[in-house]
């Protein structure tokens, strides 16, 4: 397979903005494999968020690492993997994205308030991230610079088709 035709979506953004449903959808639509970033946490880092305790980045060095690691593996199976993964901070986006240039590795940022994510991730059930850990999110996010912005005051299919009609 040539390296040009691989492509790796990371949709990105705070808990609550939609990366997991928005990820699934636009997956189904491209004929891509999908995966949670949250399937990726030891179970230590899942049992910090229960206990509403925000990660540290020493918490989320490994599971950045297994992502990428993940995301090279993906490569060698399927032309097009789309991981949902919140991708904070630089720092994280830089792990995840390896020497990957934008044509292989794409950020997609779903942004929105903190009202309508919180009002969103107040609503939602069993869900191991609570609503009380929202404002460290966003004091943690370092807005990325060269992604691909969408707002998520907008439903779900709408995004999806935003996203794919900005792709091509």
């Amino acid at each position: 397979m040539a390296e040009a035709s691989l492509r790796t979506l990371v949709v990105m953004g705070v808990a609550g903005s939609g990366k997991s449903l928005i990820g699934k959808l636009l997956a189904d639509r491209l004929g891509a494999l999908f995966e949670d970033g949250d399937d990726f946490h030891p179970p230590a880092n899942k049992q910090k968020m229960t206990a509403k305790i925000p990660l540290t980045d020493e918490d989320r060095g490994p599971w950045l690492e297994a992502m990428r690691a993940r995301i090279k593996e993906v490569r060698t199976e399927q032309p097009m993997y789309v991981l949902a993964c919140s991708a904070l901070k630089r720092s994280y986006r830089d792990v995840l994205r390896g020497g990957d240039g934008v044509k292989i590795l794409e950020f997609v940022y779903l942004k929105g308030s903190r009202e309508l994510i919180g009002e969103r991730m107040g609503a939602r059930e069993g869900h191991f991230m609570p609503t009380a850990l929202l404002d460290s999110q966003f004091a943690t996010l370092e807005e990325p610079e060269n992604a691909l912005v969408v707002s998520v005051d907008q439903t779900p299919q709408a995004i999806v088709e935003e996203i794919v009609a900005r792709l091509s």
